[in-house]
């Protein structure tokens, strides 16, 4: 029986759903499941410390403005990003890609293949 403290931890349904991807563990131990949001908020985080870039992982009507398709071990993501008035938005964008493949890559070992950004408006 469980104490207070402890929580228990409800494995998905199904770990070959698209709504993600299981990796086995290196000892059999189990099995580590990271779901796509996982992969989608990581990207966020990374392209929120991107000087220029702003408006990154909010939401609209219920809408995320990141999607992270995982493919194997391949993940795609796409975002709609604000930048800020006065840095210049090809190198902003640029930077935002660098750092979200790095990120996603380093944090979930998948692979990065895209990072697609579209740039829906200029912050003052």
């Amino acid at each position: 029986m469980a104490t207070a403290r402890e929580k228990k931890i409800k494995e998905p349904k199904n770990t070959t759903e698209k709504s993600g991807i299981s990796i086995g563990t290196s000892d059999n131990n189990g099995h580590v499941f990271i779901a796509d949001a996982v992969v989608a908020e990581i990207a966020a985080l990374a392209a929120s410390e991107v000087e220029g870039a702003s408006g990154i992982g909010e939401k609209t009507k219920n809408r995320s403005l990141i999607k992270a398709d995982i493919s194997g071990t391949n993940v795609k993501i796409s975002m709609i990003i604000t930048t800020r008035f006065g840095y210049p938005i090809p190198a902003t964008c640029q930077a935002v890609q660098s750092k979200v493949k790095t990120s996603v890559e380093n944090m979930t070992g998948l692979t990065c293949t895209d990072v697609n950004i579209r740039v829906s408006g200029v912050e003052v």
